[in-house]
């Protein structure tokens, strides 16, 4: 008794802990409404399954034969159930009642959605049914069917179970003997049992449209000439044999129904199996591309629709693969914003060089934003200072871990173009406290994607604080502490809230510590991601959230769809496979397979009280609008995020993923073309990725200018090459789609070219390389495999960048950062150097406007913005100029300086000239000879 006690309170302590989460969110609606629904289908379930059960046992119990002869066996049955009788007569369907309303009760999503379903305005094209019908209705007749199927199919089992036991059924050679009232309880029960599978047969027809066959996905010639047909036939065939048994319940004679029965099992082999096998096999098969036509432009059109790809911008674009001089002219802003700075590859940079102490950490893959600096956008590469208490060491004890070290500290943020002159980033914002071109805003990261599992925060006024806000101060002092002043968690004001959470995360701590005061929060379930996936249950979230600035705050945006697998005629995709490539690893969805997806909501997390603002981003969405129906007023509409806010709004990545690998097929329109899959493109593999374990490349923002736009625009971008499945794959590009990622900032508007796909087609005849091809030529390429040789001197490694595709000049730019990097503990990647691929022709200089100049004939008309950046700037003059001065006043020395600088030109010709020929002796007496020459010129100019 105790112990069942102490589990019930464990459990609610537990449940009484969520209510003080979703409570101190504003989300208690959620949480309660699902508590209220599954408790409702629990009882529903329970009742639905336990009651019938239940009469089902009684009337076969009472409607024994009382002075039945039974045999020695069953005799012996009776007197070992006897005394159990009653237990097991209301056990039984309590038990089976208790397991259908735990099923029950998980089913609560589509029975809310059901109850409150929204049309959609679309009809399908074989039944002319809204396609809410099978988002929405399908779904749930199907789930009360296939339960009523369970619950007269257990009846019946427990009816004839009794009906045995207690000599209404007896054997007797070959044959049985019923009494009259097991024959009817038997006959009724199998008459309804029949009468579900009519219905769930003649549902079946519409399951046609979203099944996955050989070819598309939904009703094909088969299915509409045969399978559909079939269903229904035997729909009536099993309702007709229902009938049958219910003649048997008054009639007596079973020669009927089960002759009925077995010409349902025939004609469900002939009908439902046979003859459209005997139509694909022999009639489809010689005439496939013919008579699959019209439901293949079905499957097309509906999946592109699913999608939200049928208004993609197909661009022929006849691609150039010669670099002309003064060919970049027109691009000169899209090639000045070119990102440089590998997001993927900085984070040991951003860590040495902006972590300051161990306790604090970078993620493995930093993030794009953008921000405005002097009134132009800039692609930044931005992170956040997290915690990583793992970094305590000997110092990871409760009061540290708990109550002192409770939030990290400021935005990092470099310029994703420029490079410092030693290849390092060139931060916009930075250091401890934070300070740059981002304004002021709150620093403090209370909610990340690495906080710990929950921290303790808050003390009365007055009190010394004692959270870690910085490891720097003011009049000597080595750190700055600071007190959290927000509302953030549940409140620990009382003796009871310190006994929930103290279960609740199995410290005695919480309940015991004095730091634990009336004033203290406890702050959980904080990573941004999982606080969206909480507060909205019925949302598919992004796998990665990014910080902003925004309204003087850190803000975590993460996108949020709706997804359905129930969409007629819509090919089917693997989320977990579509989104996985070199940044983003495997995981796990509640709905993987899915055939629907919109990104219907943006949520924001402030990273200092970790409030969630949901955002209705397409508010005429039908299933958010069936779920705000549900969850009334927890969906805020678009017109209230600030302008701020939507300028950093960005395409998700994750739909991109999906949306790139429906048009890999699905950019063919033509259903003989699509038939014979004679254009079908895949996203090319990473080329920075083992060939053993090849993972996709993944999709960049870039700021470029499209073919089609006016200017450039923030973007997201990925290419295609042939799918050459079962055959030697081809890396040459066959297309490039881009989308336009940025929302803008128009009154709290969505800017109008937002989400515009643009599908870049090349001409089949053409052969621009692809991803796979450039790298390949950069390995192996005899000189700069010699600059790589010499840069790998010291046991130093080279890192190769993202390898970026830009249509610029008439044709395709690939650029390339190229990173080095020691070997000592504290070393990280210096950026050294650029590829740059246009064509066959190649370039590898020190900057990026070097290596363009070098590809396009000196003469690229365009300033790529990634000149090495000093460590300190000159102040603007007033715009006057002032001839140049003489580098020493001393007329005899300049003249000496003139004739080593002539001294120092000639040994760089000789080592560029060395490193062609590969001479590596020449090479380092022309670097020696240079050194010593820049030696001289230092000293008579006296540094």
């Amino acid at each position: 008794m105790i112990a069942g006690l102490v589990v019930l309170f464990f459990i609610f302590a537990g449940l009484y802990a969520d209510v003080l989460w979703f409570d101190q969110l504003g989300f208690l609606s959620v949480l309660t409404t699902q508590w209220l629904a599954g408790t409702a289908l629990f009882l529903i379930g329970f009742i639905a399954m336990a009651v019938p059960v239940w009469v089902s046992i009684q009337l076969a119990y009472r409607m024994r034969p009382v002075y039945a002869k039974l045999n020695s066996q069953l005799d012996r049955y009776q007197q070992v159930i006897e005394p159990l009788r009653r237990l097991a007569m209301f056990g039984i369907p309590a038990l089976l009642g208790l397991f259908a309303g735990v099923a029950a009760s998980t089913r609560w999503q589509p029975i809310l959605m059901w109850l409150n379903r929204t049309e959609v305005g679309r009809k399908d094209p074989q039944f002319n049914l809204d396609i809410s019908f099978y988002l929405f209705d399908l779904p749930f007749y199907q789930a009360v069917l296939g339960f009523a199927s369970a619950v007269v199919l257990i009846c019946g089992l427990v009816a004839i179970a009794t009906s045995y036991l207690y000599g209404s059924i007896r054997i007797s050679g070959r044959a049985a003997l019923v009494s009259k009232s097991a024959r009817i309880q038997i006959a009724v029960t199998a008459s309804i049992y029949l009468l579900i599978q009519a219905a769930s047969i003649w549902l079946d027809q519409y399951s046609t449209l979203t099944d996955a066959g050989e070819l598309i996905t939904g009703a094909g010639y088969t299915d509409v000439n045969a399978t559909i047909p079939g269903r229904a036939i035997l729909a009536g065939i099993a309702a007709v044999v229902a009938v049958l048994f219910l003649v048997t319940a008054i009639i007596g004679r079973w020669r009927l129904p089960l002759v009925g029965t077995a010409l349902l099992i025939v004609s469900s082999l002939l009908i439902g199996s046979l003859y459209p096998w005997v139509i694909q096999r022999f009639q489809v098969v010689p005439s496939a591309k013919t008579l699959e036509e019209p439901y293949i432009k079905r499957n097309i059109d509906l999946t592109r629709d699913a999608y939200g790809v049928s208004d993609v911008k197909e661009i022929p674009y006849n691609a150039t693969t010669t670099a002309e001089p003064g060919a970049l002219r027109a691009d000169a802003e899209t090639t000045a914003n070119i990102r440089i700075l590998d997001p993927a590859l900085v984070t040991d940079s951003f860590a040495q060089l902006e972590q300051f102490k161990q306790y604090y950490k970078f993620p493995d893959n930093l993030d794009v934003d953008r921000y405005t600096i002097d009134g132009k956008s800039q692609d930044a590469v931005v992170a956040v200072r997290d915690l990583n208490l793992a970094g305590l060491g000997a110092g990871d004890t409760w009061v540290n871990s708990k109550t002192v070290y409770t939030h990290g500290y400021g935005m990092v943020a470099a310029f994703g173009n420029q490079r410092s002159a030693d290849g390092q980033p060139v931060f916009m914002e930075s250091g401890i406290p934070t300070a740059g071109a981002l304004g002021k805003f709150e620093p403090r990261v209370y909610f990340g994607e690495s906080s710990p599992a929950y921290s303790i925060v808050g003390a009365p006024e007055g009190s010394k604080p004692v959270e870690l806000d910085y490891p720097s101060g003011t009049d000597g002092a080595q750190q700055t502490y600071t007190t959290f002043d927000g509302d953030a968690g549940p409140k620990l004001d009382n003796a009871f809230n310190k006994l929930i959470f103290a279960l609740k995360f199995q410290s005695e701590q919480i309940f015991l510590a004095d730091s634990v005061n009336e004033k203290s929060q406890i702050l959980y379930d904080r990573d941004p991601v999982d606080r969206v996936q909480k507060v909205a249950p019925y949302l598919t979230v992004d796998s990665d959230a990014y910080p902003s600035v925004v309204d003087g705050r850190v803000k975590w945006i993460v996108d949020a769809y709706t997804t359905s697998a129930d969409y007629p005629y819509s090919t089917h995709v693997g989320l977990s496979d579509a989104i996985t490539d070199t940044e983003t690893p495997a995981q796990p969805f509640a709905l993987d397979q899915i055939n629907y997806m919109r990104n219907s909501v943006k949520a924001v997390v402030d990273a200092y009280d970790g409030s969630v603002t949901l955002y209705a981003w397409d508010a005429k969405e039908p299933i958010l609008q069936t779920w705000q129906k549900i969850f009334p007023s927890t969906v805020k509409p678009m017109s209230e995020m600030s302008g701020e806010l939507m300028s950093h709004v960005r395409y998700p990545a994750d739909l991109f993923k999906v949306q790139r690998e429906i048009l890999g097929q699905y950019h063919v329109t033509e259903a003989g073309s699509f038939y014979s899959r004679d254009d079908a493109w895949i996203t090319p593999d990473d080329p920075q990725s083992s060939a053993s374990n090849p993972t996709l490349q993944p999709p960049y923002y870039l700021t470029m200018q499209m073919p089609g736009q006016k200017k450039p625009s923030f973007s997201l971008y990925s290419t295609y090459i042939p799918d050459a499945t079962g055959a030697t794959s081809r890396s040459v590009l066959t297309g490039y789609l881009a989308v336009d990622a940025d929302a803008g900032a128009v009154d709290g508007k969505r800017a109008a070219g937002y989400g515009t796909l643009r599908l870049l087609t090349l001409p089949k005849e053409d052969t621009v390389p692809g991803p796979g091809q450039v790298q390949n030529k950069f390995n192996g390429d005899p000189s700069i495999s010699a600059q790589l040789n010499l840069l790998k001197q010291g046991q130093s490694k080279v890192l190769n960048g993202n390898l970026l595709t830009l249509p610029v000049g008439g044709g395709l730019l690939y650029v390339q950062p190229v990173y080095v990097q020691s070997t000592g503990e504290t070393s990280y990647p210096l950026l050294q150097k650029v590829l740059v691929a246009f064509g066959d022709e190649i370039a590898f200089e020190d900057t990026l406007d070097e290596s363009l100049d070098v590809l396009f004939g000196g003469d690229s008309g365009a300033t790529a913005g990634d000149t090495d950046v000093p460590p300190t700037t000159t102040p603007p003059g007033d715009g006057t100029t002032t001839p140049p001065k003489s580098p020493t006043g001393d007329p005899a020395t300049d003249a000496e300086l003139k004739s080593l600088l002539q001294v120092a030109k000639q040994a760089l010709v000789d080592k560029q000239a060395a490193l062609v020929d590969g001479d590596f002796s020449r090479y380092g007496a022309a670097d020696k000879r240079l050194n010593e020459t820049i030696a001289k010129m230092l000293t008579l100019i006296g540094q």
